[in-house]
């Protein structure tokens, strides 16, 4: 069972696709959402979540005192589970704005480029295990000018695949690993 952590939405159950996706653990994500914390201030904050799956890592930002959460899936049986999952969350946390979006990530972040600069300060994505790190690395190239300078971006990979290669306007900030689990978290620089 995938629920909310902590927040005003605390204990809301989320539905997760049958197949598919790997939802993150509760125990990644409270690690996850203990380091935030701990450097992030989730009020009034702008959250992105791609290759959602169910939702659950932007939902619990809003839950957290996040103003708004796009989370885009590809699959559209997922992306129908990710609204449902959104209204759950909404109905609890009602000033947040929280969109589902059925989309491809590249393509979805390609589109924003032009209206949407700045517009993320936390962003978190949980691609399946198997994509290829110059995937994730032209996601992360096609995503940097949409985030406020002071974002941070949480990608979560296996830990076998060892330290991801960041495209220019990227640094690391942190790396944690939980088991087969690793959550590089980055950070927008200069250059």
């Amino acid at each position: 069972m995938t629920r909310i952590i902590a927040g005003t939405a605390a204990n809301v159950r989320l539905q997760v696709p049958a197949r598919g996706t790997r939802p993150t653990s509760d125990k990644v994500r409270e690690a996850l959402f203990s380091s935030l914390d701990a450097a992030f201030d989730f009020a009034d904050a702008r959250v992105l979540d791609l290759y959602a799956g169910s939702g659950a890592l932007g939902l619990e930002a809003v839950s957290r005192g996040a103003s708004s959460a796009v989370l885009v899936e590809r699959a559209a049986s997922a992306a129908r589970l990710t609204a449902a999952n959104a209204d759950a969350v909404a109905a609890r946390a009602p000033s947040a704005r929280v969109e589902a979006v059925a989309s491809p990530v590249r393509r979805y972040l390609e589109g924003r480029a032009e209206t949407a600069a700045g517009e993320f300060d936390l962003v978190f994505i949980d691609p399946p295990y198997d994509l290829p790190d110059a995937e994730i690395a032209a996601d992360l190239a096609a995503l940097r000018p949409l985030v406020s300078p002071d974002a941070l971006v949480v990608v979560e990979r296996a830990t076998r695949r060892g330290p991801l290669d960041l495209p220019a306007g990227w640094g690391l900030w942190r790396r944690r690993e939980y088991g087969d689990t690793a959550l590089d978290l980055l950070e927008p620089v200069d250059g």
